[in-house]
């Protein structure tokens, strides 16, 4: 048996150090997280310095087990678990978990090892260096789990006392929602403004090229200075019949340097724009490259970790990639010293490492073969920026002409590639930016004459500012320092999950209930939702995590404040916060209207329900929503004898009886298609097409709920040849066509009617 276990928290990786490590040591996996916290009220006691209660993971818990009885048979235990917060914490629970089953003892030592990169070299030289838990790591990721139980357990239980059962709301969640919602406010508020520019289109030689207005009668022309068509048609009149001349020529030399190499932040935000791939998927498939593909010659880690804010580089990997440049591209494209970047990240950990190839020399070509189209692409991106970030700067030739006409001067600017630079490798993408005018311009000189072949005008509206999408929304968490790294795709998440936002055209767009439940935060938790306060206390974690303040005090001066509103918030009523009274009146009773929030999302309804009962759609039109509902003609209740009226639900219309809901009577708008085909199971009814309530068509008896019996295809009355179920049903696919199947799953009858259509 192995004298030493390596502890690691994912079996893939656990695959790939077995081979580096060899024989002597023992490789088990945590599968993630060993513990958490108890899922119930009191788990962190606020009277007793926030002692927490972790129980083990139920779905682990046999991993745990194996880990415990591998470290009774070893004298060295090393703990590998990733190489940030969490993957410190982790160890530590095992540890805690190890102590509390008396296997902690003078005889065994237990080390932490730490690697950024799953290469052999930096596996061994991980192993050959260990440490002790730091336990600044420890702390600084039990006050974010303290902190995000306490708002969770405290505030989602209000929610659902105040708005709706189910609902959560979260430290880091909440200030994101609001960031979405308030976007959805600006728009809604904007108001387009017309605004106007003046266009030359000239030539010199063959080559045609357009010029703007810039200065009109002296004055530098600002957005607004041509509101309408009429000034532009005044000015247009101005400039008719004049020459055109250059009057100055502006020629300068421009560089543009390469992007900092990814960090978590920038990887999702490329990997949306660049790749179409969401931030939860970018993070999976970046993980499955971290910890190891087989290509060809073995398992190999084919990035550094994943999950960082820091965009420094490896000495060593940096003379890997020049050293790339060199033999691959002319001198040009390598600069005479390494380019060095800064961290803008004001917290950025200094001793991890930007995400990179472990090799640069592993081009993604000659992996290709092994890797998924995702991996793919993601390692290829990566690849190209890690390479492009060591390459000369790109050179422009830029030139701004001057051109008179009257008392009109237009303005033309081109720009021209000279020099590629680590644009021949890659060039970051920007979202809800416009490219740079890259035009060309024919050689120009002062006092050149040109002819007018067209002036116009053209009309602009303004736009509303746009909507958020996984990039930008990225982009804005970091910015607002909200949440860390390795939150933003699970903060994204959870508002998807939660259905507090849809993703409409891969843009975020606030739901009813997500609107509602912002505006309860912002107006009644006001500070627990302000961006600078989310960023500061996420500054203070991670003051905990250098040593610089204890995690206690930073729990407790939240704990008190917090605590202290959430009391003050029970005595608010459901009306408090689901309600909005608007300015207008009831045109049934008078009473004032208000903005509601229904199963169905948020409607316009009458303060004065239920003796009231008028509503109406948000955003309908007063004028044409009808004040009474729409009665079904000629028709009562079969069940009450009530008058029916036509309702809308959530997936549409229906007929329900007016009387509910002390009759709960309801039956769809449309008549059902009967097929003809008795119910094989009570034979009583017959079985009619139906809708479910995601549009697809199934069949079903017509005496439901007395009967239940429902099948997905269409049936038809032959009873089966193999069984005699009274019914076949008609299956179509495009491998075997068209085909009777019996709908009993255990018979498996099944006859081809009409074949497939043979491929061409």
């Amino acid at each position: 048996m192995p004298d030493n276990l390596l502890i690691v928290e994912s079996p893939s990786k656990a695959k790939t150090l077995q081979k580096y490590l060899g024989k002597d040591f023992q490789i088990l996996a945590s599968y993630g997280h060993v513990r958490g916290l108890v899922r119930k009220d009191g788990s962190v006691d606020t009277e007793n310095d926030f002692k927490m209660k972790y129980q083990v993971i139920e779905k682990n818990k046999k991993h745990v087990d194996a880990i415990c009885a591998a470290v009774k048979e070893v004298s060295h235990v090393y703990l590998a678990t990733d190489p940030d917060r969490e993957g410190e914490a982790i160890s530590w629970h095992i540890m805690e978990i190890l102590r509390g089953k008396k296997l902690v003892s003078a005889e065994k030592t237990f080390k932490r090892v730490v690697f950024h990169e799953i290469t052999e070299a930096a596996v061994k030289a991980a192993v050959a260096n260990p440490r002790d838990i730091d336990s600044d790591l420890v702390n600084a990721q039990q006050a974010r789990s303290a902190l995000d139980y306490l708002v969770g357990f405290n505030l989602s239980p209000l929610l659902w006392r105040k708005v709706r059962t189910g609902l959560s709301a979260g430290r880091v969640q909440s200030p994101a929602l609001r960031l979405i919602c308030e976007r959805e406010n600006e728009i809604r508020a904007f108001v387009s403004q017309e605004y106007w520019t003046l266009h030359l289109d000239t030539h010199k030689g063959r080559q045609k090229f357009g010029a703007r207005l810039s200065h009109w009668q002296g004055s530098k022309l600002e957005q607004f200075d041509i509101p309408n068509e009429a000034r532009q048609q005044e000015i247009l009149a101005g400039l008719s019949g004049q020459t055109a001349r250059v009057s100055s020529v502006e020629k300068r030399k421009k560089s543009r340097s390469a992007a900092a190499p990814f960090t978590t932040s920038t990887l999702q935000q490329e990997a949306v724009r660049k790749l179409g791939m969401t931030t939860d998927r970018t993070m999976r498939t970046a993980q499955q490259l971290y910890e190891g593909i087989d290509v060809g010659g073995g398992t190999v880690g084919l990035i550094t970790y994943m999950r960082t804010d820091s965009v420094a580089l490896a000495n060593e990997a940096v003379l890997e990639i020049r050293d790339y440049i060199g033999q691959h591209f002319e001198k040009d494209y390598l600069p005479k010293e390494p380019v060095a970047f800064k961290n803008k990240a004001k917290n950025a950990q200094e001793a991890h490492e930007a995400i990179r190839p472990t090799s640069i020399f592993r081009t993604p070509d000659s992996v290709k073969a092994f890797l998924s189209p995702e991996q793919f692409k993601l390692y290829q991106m990566i690849w190209k920026r890690t390479l492009a970030c060591q390459m000369a700067a790109a050179k422009f030739d830029t030139v701004g002409v001057d051109i008179i006409v009257g008392q009109g001067i237009f303005r033309a600017s081109g720009q021209t590639l000279v020099f590629p630079g680590f644009i021949a490798v890659y060039q970051e993408d920007t979202d809800d930016v416009e490219d740079e005018d890259e035009a060309r311009l024919p050689p120009l000189e002062e006092g050149d004459e040109l002819p007018v072949d067209r002036l116009s005008g053209e009309q602009h509206f303004t736009q509303p500012p746009p909507r958020y999408s996984e990039a930008s929304l990225v982009k804005a968490l970091e910015e607002f320092g909200i949440g860390r790294p390795s939150t933003y795709a699970s903060i994204i998440s959870t508002l998807k999950d939660r259905e507090y936002v849809i993703l409409d055209k891969k843009r975020f767009t606030p739901t009813d209930t997500g609107e509602v439940v912002n505006k309860f935060l912002t107006e009644h938790f006001t500070q627990y939702v302000d961006y600078n306060f989310t960023a500061k206390l996420e500054d203070r974690l991670d003051e905990v995590s250098t040593g610089k303040q204890e995690w206690i005090p930073v729990l407790d001066d939240f704990w008190k404040k917090f605590h202290k509103q959430i009391e003050e918030k029970q005595s608010l009523s459901r009306k408090d916060v689901t309600h909005e009274e608007i300015d207008e009146d009831c045109p049934k009773c008078g009473k004032k209207l208000a903005i509601k929030l229904g199963k169905r999302g948020r409607f316009i309804s009458c303060t004065g329900y239920p003796e009231c009962t008028y509503t109406r759609n948000l955003g309908e039109d007063a004028e044409s929503a009808p004040l009474e509902p729409e009665v079904v003609e000629g028709r009562t209740c079969p069940k009450c004898d009530s008058a029916l009226h036509i309702k809308m639900g959530r997936y549409g219309k229906f007929i329900g009886c007016s009387a509910y809901p002390k009759c709960k009577h309801i039956e769809p708008l449309e008549k059902p298609k009967d097929t003809g085909v008795e119910c094989p199971e009570c034979h009583k009814g017959t079985l009619i097409e139906r809708k479910s309530r995601y549009g697809k068509l199934f069949y079903s008896c017509n005496t439901y709920p007395d009967c239940k019996y429902a099948t997905w295809n269409p049936p038809i009355a032959e009873p089966c040849p193999k069984c005699n179920w009274p019914i076949l049903t008609l299956k179509t696919t495009k491998r075997r066509g068209t085909e009777k199947v019996c709908p009993q799953k255990e018979c498996g009858y099944s006859e081809v009617v009409i074949p497939p259509e043979p491929k061409a």
